[in-house]
C-alpha cells in the first residue's frame, strides 16, 4: 500500500492502479461470484426482493406533496469517478441544431437539438450487477466468454433493470458525528451507522434502499476536492452488515465510488464493489443528492427511481426522487 500511494503521487492515480493490479495475482482466497437464490436466469440480483405488495405498501405511506431531488446536474466540466483515475471520457454535449441569430433571418421554424457522450457512470447513477466479477464470473455464473460482446453484456444490462420503488432509508453519518463532511478516505464502520441510526430514531428493514450521506456533496462542484482516491465512503464490513444482516435491497452513497478508497486490499481496488455486485448481487447508487434531506432531517421515505432502458450497460444515469412518508409500517 505504501508503494502505491508514492506512485499514485509521482505518477497519479491511473498508472499507481495499474501498477498495483499487475503485480498482484488474484487469490484463490478471495471470494468467488455467487449463485442467485432467484434461479440460474436471474440478472438483476436483490432487486428481485421488490413486489407489487412492497411497492404498494411504501406509496400508501405517502403523507406529503413534497418531493426531493436526489440527482445532479450533467454539465461539462463536471467532478466525475473515472476521467482522472481511469482515462475514462469525460461528460460531453454539443448543439447539432440551432436556429438562426438575429431578427432578420426570415426564419419560421425554430429547430434545436443536442448530441451527448458520456461514461454510464457519470453523475447520479447505478451500477448494474454486469460492472463488477469475481475470477472471471459475474453475480450468477455469466462470464465475458458467453455474454459480452463489442456493445455490451447480454445478462444483467440497465435494460434488464426494473423501476425501482421501495422505502428508502438515509443514514446521516456526517451529522452523526457533527460534522460538516467525513475525513478524507474515512472508512464507515458498522457502530457508525448504527450510531446515526440511534440518533436518528430510525430502523432498517429488509428490502430497504439506504442511502448513506458523508457530507462530501457539500463540497461539489469542486474538482480539485472530488478525487475517487480521497473519497470516504462504506467500509467492506459496513457493507456486510447492510447487505448480509440487514438485507438492503439497494445501497447508495453520496460520493464518487461508494466506498472508502483507496482499498487497504492490495489484491482488490475495489472491495466493495466487487463484494456487492458480484458476491451478493447488491445493486448500488453512487454521487446522490442528498444535502436536502439532511437539513431537513428526512430519514424515511418512498424512494422512485428508474434506471435507462441501455441494452448491455454496467451502469445507467438515474434521476431518483424522496418522498417523505408517515413513520411506521
Amino acid at each position: 500500500m505504501k508503494d502505491l500511494l508514492m506512485q499514485t503521487a509521482r505518477f497519479g492515480a491511473a498508472a499507481a492502479l495499474a501498477a498495483l493490479v499487475a503485480a498482484a495475482p488474484a487469490s484463490a482466497e478471495e471470494g468467488k461470484a455467487g449463485k442467485s437464490p432467484w434461479g440460474p436466469k436471474d440478472e438483476i440480483g436483490t432487486l428481485n426482493m421488490m413486489t407489487d405488495a412492497s411497492r404498494q405498501e411504501i406509496l400508501q405511506r405517502i403523507d406529503t406533496g413534497k418531493v426531493y431531488d436526489l440527482g445532479v446536474d450533467l454539465f461539462v466540466g463536471m467532478p466525475d469517478c473515472c476521467s482522472a483515475a481511469f482515462g475514462d471520457p469525460t461528460y460531453q454535449m454539443y448543439m447539432i441544431h440551432t436556429p438562426a441569430r438575429g431578427d432578420g433571418s426570415g426564419e419560421l421554424l425554430s429547430h434545436s437539438s443536442e448530441a451527448i457522450s458520456m461514461n454510464t457512470h457519470t453523475g447520479t447513477h447505478i451500477d448494474t450487477l454486469s460492472h463488477f466479477g469475481l475470477h472471471g464470473k459475474l453475480f450468477n455464473g455469466a462470464s465475458a466468454d458467453e455474454a459480452l460482446g463489442v456493445r455490451g453484456w447480454a445478462k444483467s444490462g440497465a435494460e434488464k433493470y426494473p423501476p425501482i420503488v421501495a422505502r428508502g432509508v438515509m443514514i446521516d453519518v456526517a451529522k452523526a458525528k457533527g460534522v460538516d463532511v467525513l475525513p478524507a478516505s474515512y472508512a464507515i464502520t458498522v457502530d457508525d451507522l448504527k450510531d446515526a441510526l440511534a440518533k436518528q430514531g430510525t430502523a432498517l428493514a429488509e428490502g430497504d434502499v439506504v442511502l448513506v450521506r458523508t457530507g462530501q456533496m457539500g463540497l461539489w462542484p469542486d474538482k480539485s476536492k472530488l478525487s475517487l482516491f480521497t473519497q470516504s465512503g462504506l467500509s467492506l464490513e459496513a457493507a456486510k452488515w447492510l447487505a448480509e444482516e440487514k438485507k438492503s435491497m439497494v445501497l447508495g452513497a453520496d460520493n464518487l465510488g461508494l466506498e472508502s478508497f483507496p482499498s487497504t486490499n492490495p489484491q482488490n481496488f475495489a472491495p466493495v464493489h466487487s463484494y456487492l455486485l458480484a458476491e451478493k448481487g447488491v445493486s448500488f447508487i453512487e454521487l446522490l443528492w442528498l444535502e436536502e434531506l439532511s437539513k431537513d432531517e428526512v430519514y424515511e421515505f418512498a424512494f422512485i427511481t428508474s434506471p435507462l432502458k441501455l441494452s448491455g450497460a454496467t451502469g445507467s444515469p438515474i434521476r431518483p426522487v424522496a418522498i417523505p412518508v408517515k413513520n411506521g409500517g
